[in-house]
């Protein structure tokens, strides 16, 4: 399958860094894949869904965040609200250079992302979330004590996947400025919730939150056995099979 690499302004002005995944076959749509915190579009779980979502007809664009994988930019000086601009950007340039999305899809943090910004662009038809937090602000919960540091000194470094990554006191401000229940409450798209119940990173009740606070058409699917970065090929394999089969009846 072609898998050609994409370049394109970010929400701060830095080049972001893209892979474009496309079906040999006939398209059946497009779809825009938001990756986890810290990650990158190259880490198992993205790459594994999004060629195997191109196996079965769908284009999907999946790229780094501003600062980190191949992007440009300096991630001490991002947070959640420029992370869901980048979404915003990556679907405006589908628009125009191949097809609008009509599906997100988003990993962790960046299943918080595509939530908060899936009204907001009117191609998409279906949503879909991968151990995804039901509140942005879960993610300080991985800073332990440097939390406190961070308020106090404005910024810390911390420890996070075996990688060091600075984080201010802004990033804190932020997350804790976002509320989901009311992105889900006029959501007015397809959910696909995919959430394992051992997810030791995000539980499974954020799964049950995010699942209540949305109104239906809405899905959940138990990925029973899972960890929350999918190493497992099988799993990535699963999440793309289901994902591929709900998503067409409502595009």
């Amino acid at each position: 399958m072609p898998s050609d690499r994409v370049d394109f302004p970010g929400s701060q002005g830095a080049q972001l860094a893209g892979r474009l995944d496309r079906p040999d076959g006939e398209l059946r749509a497009t779809a825009l894949f938001a990756h986890c915190f810290t990650c990158s579009k190259d880490i198992h779980a993205a790459s594994r869904i999004s060629r195997g979502l191109a196996e079965q007809g769908y284009a999907v664009l999946r790229f780094d965040f501003t600062g980190l994988g191949h992007s440009e930019g300096e991630f001490a000086h991002t947070d959640f609200t420029s992370n869901c601009e980048d979404v915003v950007v990556a679907a405006d340039w589908l628009a125009e250079h191949e097809q609008a999305p009509s599906l997100l899809i988003g990993h962790s943090l960046g299943g918080a992302a595509v939530l908060a910004v899936a009204p907001r662009i009117d191609s998409v038809r279906a949503v879909a979330t991968v151990g995804a937090p039901s509140d942005p602000a879960h993610v300080a919960e991985h800073f332990g004590v440097l939390r406190e540091q961070i308020e106090r000194e404005g910024s810390a470094e911390v420890q996070l996947a075996g990688r060091t990554f600075r984080i201010r006191r802004e990033f804190l401000e932020d997350i804790e400025r976002h509320r989901l229940d009311r992105s889900l409450a006029d959501l007015k798209r397809a959910l696909m919730i995919f959430h394992s119940p051992l997810d030791a990173t995000v539980g499974i009740e954020n799964a049950a939150h995010i699942y209540k606070a949305a109104k239906h058409p809405k899905s959940f699917v138990s990925l029973d056995g899972a960890d929350h970065l999918l190493t497992d090929p099988a799993d990535s394999e699963f999440v793309s099979n289901i994902l591929a089969d709900w998503v067409h009846r409502y595009l």
